[in-house]
């Protein structure tokens, strides 16, 4: 939740409006959490013993890159990670990297633990170094950071002591126009057009198949200023916080003809199967006297055209079970599918609730999946987010980037029809089906707990925007408070806050995104929230 506060008092007169603004754009209430590192399995503790090439949570781009097990060199747990070059006689990269989703603005911090045995260090022109780079939706870089580089010098002259786990910052940072390093700073800013955060190990092999190798372990990326996704704002949402389903938003495709899957279930519009209650959205499956479920959908509501789309779900298991979260072209009537294109932000097939899909479908069929770690499962609340830009369409869990998909051609780079047109969003729980192996009534029976539900905590669209922030002017002898209007935020004040740490912030009531405000006595703090 995003907040922004300002203080308004009735002694205008005496104070300077440039108070104001310095109140107004430096106060934000801490509400990100950014202690927490944002990588996945950063002690590399979660993979099984031994030598093992698939290192969970992390992607590899080359083959010598291993999970090995050794206590008494892991400089935590037992696991660290180890690289060495490729030996293919030509200048080779070596590493694992994890991309995160980020946005313009967002401040972070890196660093990580390495250590070389002096048995087994760098030779030749081989060099190390550990990597955070900002992207944009088709993986240009836009912004370069990397920590010191160890080299063959630098092990030979002590710099970099071996034989022990020594601390890495990533604070060099680098100009893109001459790749040379262009300064020093703790803090790592993402710059316009980010869409993820790249945190990379770098094992650069030389020509002359130099040996040596290196370990890491504990590696960090922290968030430490900034709302999470930088500039990039909720301009449209649904919170599931009212008593009942916006039919302003939501319509429904009912009835029982196996929706081109072969699915078992009979769609309906009745309470039994979707409603809102206690902040989400469930919806429902049944078995009386045949199976029973709800898909609901924008169409002819509301129907967006890029942005960044999250919805937080948590999702069932079982034989049968086929919850998904995705969306249609527009012009789904007139030309059909696949030819109006399928965006599957999330689906699921409930005997693997460790794994989710992502997918679009317009006469190929482009897909990943991704795999949770740790033991964890749909079954738990998590966010699944799509980026949908003009010249890719990118998939995320929990933040963690697993599918870019980027096959756009053409003089102008931009993604191909129909995924370049308006799109109405869908969300349903199907009951069998070709996508979950077809299984009979009595298979689904016996292998799922009904009612069987989804629950949805929100739906939003977030863009780039002007920052969240209030804007306060003089007016006569009144004051004007002013929003973004593009922005889904409301206003609240308090009228106690130095009195009365607990007192409530309670909702001001608004048509437009301006309060004119008239000085009197005593104090008032206004703050925005979103959503």
């Amino acid at each position: 939740m995003n907040k922004y506060c300002a203080k308004a008092t009735g002694r205008m007169g005496r104070i300077a409006v440039g108070f104001f603004l310095a109140v107004l754009i430096g106060f934000v209430t801490p509400q990100y959490g950014f202690a927490s590192n944002l990588l996945s399995n950063p002690g590399f503790d979660l993979d099984a013993p031994g030598h093992s090439p698939n290192v969970l949570g992390w992607q590899s781009y080359s083959p010598n890159a291993y999970n090995e097990t050794d206590v008494t060199v892991a400089h935590s747990g037992s696991n660290y990670f180890k690289v060495y070059q490729s030996f293919n006689g030509i200048v080779n990269y070596n590493g694992v990297f994890q991309d995160y989703i980020s946005g313009p603005g967002a401040t972070y911090s890196a660093d990580g633990w390495v250590y070389a045995k002096s048995t087994d260090t760098p030779a030749g022109q081989n060099a190390v170094w550990l990597e955070v780079t900002f992207r944009d939706a088709a993986g240009n870089i836009l912004g370069l950071y990397r920590s010191a580089v160890i080299t063959t010098n630098s092990l030979a002259n002590g710099t970099f002591p071996k034989n022990q786990w020594n601390y890495m910052p990533v604070t060099n940072q680098f100009d893109l126009t001459t790749f040379q390093l262009a300064g020093s700073t703790p803090t790592l800013v993402a710059p316009p057009g980010t869409s993820f955060v790249r945190y990379q190990i770098v094992f650069q092999g030389d020509a002359a198949n130099s040996g040596g190798s290196a370990y890491f372990d504990d590696l960090n990326l922290n968030q430490v200023a900034g709302a999470p996704y930088g500039d990039m704002n909720i301009v449209w949402s649904d919170e599931f916080n009212g008593s009942s389903i916006d039919h302003s938003i939501w319509t429904y495709d009912t009835g029982n003809n196996g929706w081109g899957n072969n699915e078992l279930e009979n769609y309906t519009s009745s309470t039994n199967n979707s409603f809102v209650a206690n902040g989400y959205l469930h919806i429902v499956a049944r078995n009386t006297s045949g199976f029973t479920s709800a898909r609901l959908k924008s169409q002819g509501l509301f129907s967006p055209k890029y942005g960044r789309f999250e919805w937080r779900a948590k999702l069932p298991q079982g034989v049968g079970m086929w919850p998904a979260l995705w969306m249609l072209g527009t012009n789904f009537t007139s030309i059909n599918w696949p030819g109006c294109g399928e965006i599957d932000v999330t689906e699921a097939n409930g005997t693997t609730p460790g794994t989710v899909q992502g997918s679009l479908h317009s006469g190929s069929d482009e897909t990943a999946i991704y795999n949770f770690i740790g033991g964890d499962s749909v079954t738990n609340f998590h966010t699944y987010t799509l980026d949908w830009a003009t010249n890719a369409i990118l998939f995320y869990v929990d933040g963690h980037l697993y599918e870019s998909q980027t096959n756009w051609s053409g003089p102008v780079a931009s993604y191909p029809f129909p995924f370049n047109q308006p799109f109405f969003l869908l969300m349903n729980l199907a009951v069998g089906g070709n996508y979950v192996g077809n299984p009979t009534s009595a298979q689904i029976n016996a292998g799922t707990t009904f009612p069987a539900e989804m629950l949805l905590d929100y739906v939003r669209i977030y863009n780039s925007t002007n920052p969240l922030q209030l804007a306060i002017e003089p007016t006569g002898a009144n004051l004007l408070l002013s929003w973004p209007n593009d922005i889904v935020c409301h206003l609240q004040v308090q009228t106690n806050f130095s009195s009365a740490l607990g007192s409530p912030w309670l909702p001001v009531t608004t048509v437009t995104n301006q309060l004119q405000i008239t000085p009197g006595t005593g104090n008032a703090f206004y703050r925005l929230v979103s959503p």
